[in-house]
């Protein structure tokens, strides 16, 4: 499945440089909590991504329409988990944290989801 192969790998090159800047930039700048916060929102994208990649090799074995909306549930949670606590590391705006929970629960969504799917494929 291309979208998640593709996908999956510009959220790979993103989850490293989010990395690289949080460990040589960020992390004098911010305190111990936050830099924890931030390397957090990274492990999260990084292994979200890397699902993208799994998922996407498993596209050449089952349907498009058994991957699709995970995918997209996995692609949503990345930007809205990891997202919001990148921007509210960086920016130090503290309401972005309500907007973590919908990215977690895209996540957890989209595995069960992905499970049941090939389960029934």
């Amino acid at each position: 499945m291309k979208l998640a192969l593709v996908s999956g790998a510009i959220f790979m090159a993103l989850a490293v440089a989010f990395g690289a800047f949080g460990a040589h930039i960020l992390k004098e700048l911010v305190s111990p909590s936050d830099f924890l916060t931030f390397e957090k929102a990274v492990r999260y994208h990084f292994w979200h991504a890397l699902g993208l990649l799994v998922i996407g090799a498993i596209g050449f074995h089952v349907s498009y329409d058994v991957l699709i909306i995970p995918v997209y549930l996995i692609m949503f949670g990345i930007i809205f988990f990891s997202g919001s606590l990148y921007l509210l590391v960086i920016t130090n705006t503290r309401w972005l944290g309500a907007v973590t929970p919908f990215g977690g629960t895209a996540f957890i969504i989209a595995w069960v989801l992905l499970a049941y799917q090939l389960y029934r494929a």
